[in-house]
């Protein structure tokens, strides 16, 4: 299969979803939270109590506004393929995701990834939902691989660099088409990620996703 160009949190504001439609990727990533009854794309967490959106190097205040995932939705106008990463463990976040997208009139098909796998598989009752299943750690990734052995089918699976090879690709494969990896912020790490055989790239970087696709349209 053609290998997927997948701009990583350009979902997470509209600037950066009509920067990634415009440059033509694939596949659109957005960070799904559940804040006091309203989906929200951003990468930011809350705070708890702390008036203060926060990452790790990056803080924000709280009331500073918040794209919410119907508008997001309702800004597109390529026909996106989306992928909603779904944060935090919670299944009613998903179940709140599943609403959105069965009551909005969005049936085209959307790609859910996340850590916390009862939510994928929650939102994945949709008929239109193409399952992801994320690994970051070493320990995820042990279990996301029992998990393709012995659980329902998925879409695809979204792992990161660091904890693969093309021993484990090559493993993942015999399970599912799809393996996608982040991040791929480099053409070194492009270069690398390509080479053990990874189906789908997820970039912050515009001048890498360009020259996968150039690489691309050089092959066909």
């Amino acid at each position: 299969m053609s290998v997927l160009a997948i701009a990583h949190r350009a979902g997470n504001s509209l600037a950066g979803l009509h920067a990634a439609n415009e440059l033509g990727v694939d596949v659109i990533e957005c960070d799904v939270h559940e804040h006091r009854g309203r989906l929200e794309v951003r990468h930011l967490k809350t705070a708890g109590p702390l008036p203060l959106l926060w990452d790790r190097w990056e803080l924000a205040p709280a009331s500073a506004p918040r794209l919410g995932l119907d508008e997001l939705m309702r800004a597109d106008e390529h026909g996106t393929t989306f992928m909603l990463d779904l944060k935090g463990r919670r299944t009613s976040a998903a179940r709140s995701v599943a609403r959105f997208l069965h009551h909005g009139g969005h049936h085209a098909p959307v790609l859910v990834c996340g850590r916390w796998w009862p939510s994928v598989e929650t939102v994945a009752e949709l008929p239109f939902v193409r399952p992801v299943l994320s690994a970051r750690t070493r320990g995820e990734l042990t279990r996301l691989r029992r998990r393709l052995e012995v659980g329902p089918p998925v879409h695809g699976v979204s792992v990161h660099r660091t904890l693969l090879d093309s021993h484990v690709v090559a493993a993942l494969h015999q399970e599912v088409d799809l393996v996608m990896t982040w991040p791929v912020n480099t053409s070194r790490a492009l270069d690398a990620a390509l080479a053990i055989g990874v189906t789908g790239i997820i970039s912050d970087e515009a001048a890498v996703l360009d020259d996968l696709m150039g690489r691309r349209r050089a092959e066909s």
